[in-house]
């Protein structure tokens, strides 16, 4: 699914991100950039070690920033990571820090003259983000962010989502969005 926003467009596939070859994927962090399971996991082993230098040599990433390291040996030549937050029921700030998350990482692509990016589902994996309100959240900030940006360069923003059902959930909310 494409749709097009201020000169941008924003596509919804399946598949695997660290495949993607837009300007830069994005990595479902954790606060020590310290590699882990899921996109982590995956996008460490496939750009191999160059990104973990660099993450060393940033330090940490708090929950809902982003910070941005070479792809290494990815097709993508940049990869912002950015950390989610741990879904708690809902009542701990978990909304604004997600839209943050995704916020923080368009800022980022815009700062480095990038025009396309690409997204995981961030926090529903692992962090236990329930999916159809991580979709609503995530598509309502970048509609949010390119309507404040026009003209900004981007060009290309897609959603790289995992699974069929992955790919449904977010098909369905940004139909409705639009």
């Amino acid at each position: 699914m494409k749709v097009e926003a201020n000169g941008c467009v924003i596509e919804l596939v399946q598949g695997d991100i660290t495949d993607e070859e837009t300007d830069a994927i994005v990595n479902a962090a954790n606060t020590g950039l310290a590699g882990g399971s899921g996109v982590d996991g995956a996008i460490h082993n496939a750009g191999g070690p160059e990104i973990m230098a660099e993450c060393r040599n940033i330090g940490n990433c708090p929950t809902g920033e982003a910070v941005i390291t070479t792809g290494g040996r990815l097709k993508a030549r940049r990869v912002i990571h950015t950390v989610g937050p741990i879904y708690r029921g809902g009542t701990h700030n978990e909304a604004a820090l997600l839209a943050s998350a995704y916020r923080k990482s368009l800022e980022l692509a815009l700062s480095e003259r990038l025009k396309s990016v690409s997204f995981p589902s961030i926090s529903t994996g692992a962090y236990g983000y329930p999916k159809k309100e991580a979709a609503e959240i995530a598509l309502k900030t970048v509609l949010k962010f390119l309507a404040a940006t026009p003209g900004s360069g981007l060009k290309l923003v897609r959603f790289v989502l995992f699974s069929d059902t992955d790919l449904k959930v977010y098909s369905e909310t940004l139909a409705h969005l639009r």
